[in-house]
């Protein structure tokens, strides 16, 4: 057995870095490929304004001379100095079931911790908060939403063997949604608007929900600043996501609170879910993925919900019962019937209080992992 590292250096091999987890779970019925394209922006070092505050090595592993795994080694110097956490981070973890693969891999984001003097390394988490993050540790038989990770249950015992431990959990929550909102919600709504003389903000175009996300990001830096796992996501970064997901958003779909002088206290992005369509578009837009994708925004049963930001001041006093029922009256008008939340952090009860009355099952979980260097 011959196991080589090697880094990526050319657009032939970040191609195979990209596609190697297409491959390993080329029959595996939950995995939801990405957009090739986009992963080619967010890897590129000269496209991604991450990297005006990060570095980041990529390395494919090769096992008798074919590629068996992929990591990327990441340091975010805004994480580091800003908020004094020595850490390297790896991402974009993947591999065969072969422990000596994995080791070989990991062995590179310790030399590129040890040569910047960093005391500790953590993964898989992405460049910041909304890369993908999270190696699945419960509901391996589940389709992962657009914005999470898949992986086979052997990921978390290699790690564990390696001596890392947890660093963060998040969870994941599945709810049908009742055919009729209960009317103490509907009431207490209403309540709750007229109490703070709370206002709703509706959008008809995406050139609406550009003019917001400014004010979204810096409630999303109130709402989590206080999480240990959150870092400030900087302006040039904000456009980069912006232009990323904007296309998939749904106007409708949107949520937005402001208080009496127009400022933003709460907000929910919720999407139709596309895993399925991704699915069948295998990596490409073209020639058929773009029609996939169109008729999961337009014809779908099943929604995904994104981000949810909530003003402190406003936090345990009733915003959440608007919120859903927002959501329920969009969800209602498209034909949603069940929803599906993306990672939460188990710490973060706060959010966790929207659900608590529609019966959501814990269908997911997932755990970002930590060694000292």
């Amino acid at each position: 057995m011959s196991i080589k590292v090697k880094e990526v250096k050319n657009k032939k091999d970040l191609l195979e870095f990209i596609k190697f987890p297409m491959k390993l779970y080329k029959d595996n019925p939950y995995y939801v490929p990405p957009l090739i394209q986009e992963e080619k922006q967010a890897l590129d070092q000269s496209l991604n304004p991450v990297f005006n505050h990060a570095i980041a090595k990529y390395y494919l592993a090769y096992k008798d001379g074919k590629i068996a795994g992929r990591i990327a080694a990441i340091i975010n110097w805004k994480e580091v100095k800003e908020q004094n956490k020595a850490k390297v981070r790896f991402g974009w973890f993947d591999m065969i079931n072969d422990i000596e693969v994995t080791r070989a891999l990991l062995e590179k984001v310790y030399e590129l911790g040890r040569e910047n003097k960093l005391e500790n390394v953590e993964g898989p988490v992405g460049f910041s908060n909304l890369d993908k993050a999270g190696l699945l540790t419960k509901g391996f038989d589940k389709i992962p939403t657009m914005v999470t990770l898949y992986n086979y249950e052997y990921y978390e015992k290699h790690l564990r063997e390696l001596g890392f431990e947890m660093a963060s959990e998040w969870v994941e929550y599945a709810l049908e949604l009742p055919e009729v909102l209960p009317k103490k919600v509907i009431k207490f709504s209403g309540l709750i608007m007229k109490r703070y003389g709370l206002k709703l903000k509706k959008f008809k175009t995406k050139d609406d929900l550009r003019e917001v996300v400014d004010p979204m990001f810096a409630l999303l830096d109130k709402t989590y600043g206080h999480l240990s796992s959150y870092v400030p996501i900087p302006k040039q970064q904000i456009e980069h996501y912006k232009e990323k997901y904007i296309n998939f958003i749904n106007p409708d779909f949107v949520s937005c609170i402001e208080d009496t002088e127009g400022n933003m206290i709460a907000f929910a992005i919720t999407m139709p879910s596309y895993s399925k369509a991704l699915q069948k578009a295998k990596g490409k837009l073209f020639p058929f993925g773009w029609w996939h994708l169109l008729r999961a925004s337009k014809k779908n049963d099943t929604a995904a919900f994104y981000l949810i930001g909530i003003d402190p001041a406003y936090q345990g006093k009733g915003v959440t019962a608007i919120v859903f029922k927002e959501m329920f009256q969009t969800f209602s008008k498209h034909g949603i019937k069940y929803l599906e939340t993306n990672p939460e952090l188990a710490e973060n009860k706060n959010i966790q209080t929207l659900w608590k009355d529609y019966n959501p099952v814990n269908h997911k979980r997932r755990m970002s992992f930590k060694k000292d260097l």
